[in-house]
């Protein structure tokens, strides 16, 4: 009886520490299940705060990159802005550079017209001072020609018998000479032989002469039959001699005598009249 209660007892026991190991093991269990459902929902809530912490860093990321932008952006304009008017600025300094240059080229060319115009007024006074002192010589020179001319015929009309007529000095050689000889006495004195185109001179000659006969410049050496004067014009009427000219080939001048014209050899010898232009 008492190795059945010493068994009981036992067996008591080791139920006992059975159900204390199963308790200690349950618990244990227990325990370590709620470790790891405290670690789970710790691990759950870190996560959750990580994950809402980058949405806010994206949100704060996004926040503050906008403004980044905005700022870029905005220098970019103003860098634009900048370069912009730096440009214009840079164009209107040469514009008015350029304004200025031509301006001045204008003035220039004003200054230049001016002075040239200055030029050509003094050389317009200067030429005609130049003109007026060639003027003033060349008519102090005339004058003095026309005076030495003048005493020269003054001389010549006292050293003559000879007469005035329409402007014209008539005198006569002294010498007898041939018709060529005659007119080149004429021509050394400035002066030529007589042409005859009107009754009046005609009458002068005659007075001049008197009973003598003198020399005409009047030929038709050129031409046998084709009487000229000296001055080229041709002979269209005259107070020729009855039957004359009758001399043909052998007398080519002609002499005036108070009866009238006579045709004659040019080598005979004669008086002549000579007339000149004063």
């Amino acid at each position: 009886m008492s190795d059945s209660i010493y068994d009981d007892v036992i067996r008591t026991e080791s139920e006992g520490r059975q159900t204390e190991r199963l308790e200690m093991t349950v618990g244990i269990y227990e325990s370590a299940e709620s470790e790891r459902d405290h670690d789970f929902r710790t691990e759950t809530n870190t996560h959750q705060p990580l994950q809402r912490s980058g949405s806010d860093c994206v949100k704060t990321r996004s926040f503050r990159a906008a403004p980044v932008c905005l700022v870029l952006l905005c220098v970019l304009l103003l860098t634009a802005v900048i370069v912009l008017c730096v440009y214009i600025h840079t164009k209107s300094t040469k514009i008015t550079n350029l304004t200025e240059e031509r301006q001045q080229l204008l003035n220039m060319i004003t200054n230049l017209t001016e002075e040239r115009d200055q030029l050509l007024n003094k050389d317009i006074t200067l030429t005609n001072e130049s003109d007026g002192v060639t003027k003033n010589n060349y008519q102090t020179n005339e004058r003095g020609q026309f005076n030495q001319e003048r005493n020269e015929q003054w001389k010549m009309f006292n050293e003559m018998d000879g007469c005035i007529y329409q402007s014209s000095f008539y005198y006569m050689s002294s010498e007898e000479k041939s018709w060529s000889e005659s007119r080149r006495y004429c021509t050394e004195r400035g002066a030529d032989l007589i042409i005859i185109n009107n009754k009046e001179k005609e009458k002068l000659v005659k007075k001049m002469s008197g009973s003598t006969g003198v020399w005409m410049g009047l030929t038709d050496s050129d031409v046998e039959g084709r009487w000229t004067w000296v001055d080229g014009s041709t002979l269209t009427s005259g107070s020729w001699k009855l039957a004359e000219p009758n001399g043909y080939e052998k007398e080519n001048c002609a002499v005036l005598y108070p009866s009238g014209l006579y045709d004659y050899p040019c080598e005979n010898a004669f008086k002549c009249i000579c007339v000149k232009n004063i």
